[in-house]
């Protein structure tokens, strides 16, 4: 259906008469039946509008409460704004990690979350609140914790309009960075694999701030093929699942530490492991150099490496199927 010129001009008329609307509204806080503006909006209009869809913006007032909050008593402040500066400290240039974080845990304190901050890795190397969160700025369904950006080029190419948090862990995380951009990796710049699924930032029990008590049971939360229980199981496999994977990435398929043979030797030094490349030991009945070919490795017959049900009749005891 298509509207004539003076129905198209009253329905743009409407729609600009409800945007307007809608942005007086949000500028302004209920207050018993009073609309109230914030004091601050008559200097600071940009950094009041930056809240103002989130919780900071809902729970502001006339006196501007949640901006005092943050950046400190603006009593004289407003007699005389270009002398006298908020002296809080997330806006103190001397103030340190502990008390930028202490503004922050005043109201988030008591969040689930939080429980483990006071043995996190990130608050004992001095890593505050906003290192990490922005609270000044464009909230969106993917970046609903106001996570800063990257301050430089984290990745070779994005793949999604996202704001990815891994981008700003790797500010400080060069390691991990130079892992997640090898050939085989989870696929953490892709966006479907995020640092906090399996770290907690803000503080864990475990090492390396893992959500989970072992390495082993954290992989299985996404890998559950390889759960079991199986008739004949691996011994490195039920310890830890990082004794032949590194978890961020690697130069070889399936993020394996090494690739077989090599990765096997480390436990199985005998037998006929070597016999792929040097001769030392080989498979019964078949020369060295029949089985000395491209890409060949222990996995190509022992496939079921993880674990196996198959009885010892079939070889499952092997990992053969």
């Amino acid at each position: 259906m298509r509207l004539n010129s003076a129905a198209a001009g009253w329905w743009l008329t409407l729609l600009t008469a409800s945007l307007f609307a809608g942005h007086a509204l949000a500028q302004a806080t209920w207050t018993g039946g009073a609309l109230a503006v914030p004091v601050c909006v008559d200097c600071h209009e940009k950094s009041n509008t930056s809240i103002l869809l989130t919780a900071h913006g809902a729970a502001n007032d006339a006196n501007g409460s949640s901006c005092q909050a943050c950046h400190g008593d603006a009593t004289l402040h407003l007699k005389d704004p270009t002398k006298n500066k908020p002296e809080g400290a997330l806006v103190s240039k001397t103030a340190t990690a502990a008390e930028k974080s202490a503004v922050c845990l005043n109201c988030h304190g008591g969040q689930r979350a939080l429980e483990h901050w006071s043995v996190a890795k990130h608050r004992k190397v001095d890593v505050s609140c906003v290192n990490c969160h922005q609270l000044h700025g464009t909230q969106s369904a993917s970046n609903n914790k106001q996570i800063r950006g990257a301050e430089f080029a984290a990745a070779p190419y994005t793949t999604t309009v996202r704001q990815l948090v891994y981008k700003r862990c790797v500010e400080c995380h060069r390691d991990v960075r130079a892992d997640i951009l090898k050939p085989s990796h989870h696929p953490i710049i892709e966006g479907k694999v995020f640092c906090q699924d399996c770290h907690e930032p803000h503080g864990s029990l475990q090492k390396a701030s893992l959500k989970s008590e072992s390495v082993t049971d954290l992989c299985l939360t996404c890998h559950t093929d390889k759960r079991g229980p199986f008739i004949h199981e691996h011994p490195p496999v039920e310890e830890n699942c990082a004794i032949c994977h590194t978890p961020h990435g690697s130069a070889h398929k399936g993020l394996l530490a090494q690739k077989p043979p090599a990765l096997c030797a480390d436990c199985h030094p005998g037998g006929h492991t070597h016999g792929i490349y040097d001769g030392r030991g080989t498979i019964p009945g078949v020369l060295p150099s029949n089985i000395r070919f491209e890409a060949s490795g222990c996995v190509n017959c022992h496939r079921q490496i993880h674990g196996s049900n198959a009885p010892a009749s079939a070889y499952g005891e092997f990992f053969l199927r």
